[in-house]
């Protein structure tokens, strides 16, 4: 069961920030509770890595960004002791949410609202043409129903850096890491060290397509938990772990043919992949990726 089910019509009863790091954005991380206190959820929407929350009435959208091991965790009441990196807390009319972040890499913030450039909905989850003014600057979701394939293909065909790299970057498609890059390409049959530009627009479009796919998957399954960390909002472990074909499976066979998949560094990220499967041909060009040997 996932956010939209506990959130959506519920009364926010009060916002509490624990974490100085989470409230970095806010000038007043006390003024959530001003902003959001005693309003209804009215739409729970994503763009990517960012989650918002759009209340009745007010001008402000209510932004998550949940870093790298944020966790959003429901409870049906809330809690005596809030557990180890709490960063935040939603109280609601029924229930509390809480925002947990190891790494403390996450962040919460009040957020103007801004219409979308394509006049389209802002992300998935919502309706409205708007968006919150901080995430505007990312791409749209290869899940996004509005995303433009082909606008997006040739902007990402205008650039030299591999295609891997060119995956992780937001500004053209957002929401892909480094987990699902690896999948999306080994599935595609792409090089990670390939320059996007050597990919014809038809080629990278097919690229986001099969991203698309990787993550609806992926979403299916709960999601990619590699130990007790990675939880939904119910705190059950994703099972996509169990699917993956490339990330994480150095030295192993690839599963199509057999080859021992390597691992490799580039733009400072590891990629994992089949050396024989994707094999760039001879109008590919790499970017001179450096081998590692741990996964």
């Amino acid at each position: 069961m996932g956010l939209v089910d506990h959130l959506l019509g519920r009364r926010i009863e009060s916002f509490t920030v624990h974490s100085a790091r989470a409230g970095r954005r806010c000038q007043d991380p006390t003024m959530l509770a001003e902003a959001f206190a005693g309003r209804t959820i009215e739409e729970v929407a994503r763009r990517g890595k960012f989650l918002w929350l759009a209340t009745e009435g007010s001008p402000l959208a209510l932004v998550l960004h949940l870093g790298m091991s944020g966790q959003l965790l429901f409870h049906a009441s809330v809690p005596g002791g809030l557990p180890r990196h709490t960063a935040a807390t939603l109280v609601l009319d029924d229930g509390a949410l809480l925002f947990v972040d190891q790494r403390t890499f996450g962040y919460v913030d009040a957020v103007p609202w801004v219409r979308t450039d394509d006049g389209n909905p802002g992300g998935l989850g919502t309706m409205r043409p708007l968006v919150p003014a901080t995430v505007a600057h990312v791409g749209r979701d290869p899940l996004d129903p509005c995303l433009d394939l082909g606008a997006a293909a040739v902007r990402m065909h205008r650039t030299s850096s591999a295609i891997k790299r060119v995956l992780l970057d937001q500004r053209y498609v957002s929401g892909i890491g480094n987990i699902y890059a690896d999948e999306t390409l080994w599935h595609a049959h792409v090089n990670p060290g390939v320059p996007a530009r050597a990919l014809a627009a038809r080629e990278l479009g097919r690229i986001v397509t099969t991203a698309a796919e990787v993550m609806a998957s992926a979403v299916t399954a709960g999601g990619t938990s590699f130990d007790a960390l990675y939880v939904d909002t119910m705190g059950q472990s994703g099972y996509f772990s169990r699917e993956l074909r490339v990330y994480g499976r150095t030295g192993l066979p690839c599963g199509r043919c057999g080859t021992l998949i390597e691992r490799h560094v580039i733009g400072g990220r590891s990629a994992h992949l089949c050396p024989r499967c994707q094999t760039p041909n001879e109008d590919e060009r790499t970017d001179g990726s450096r081998r590692g040997h741990h996964p």
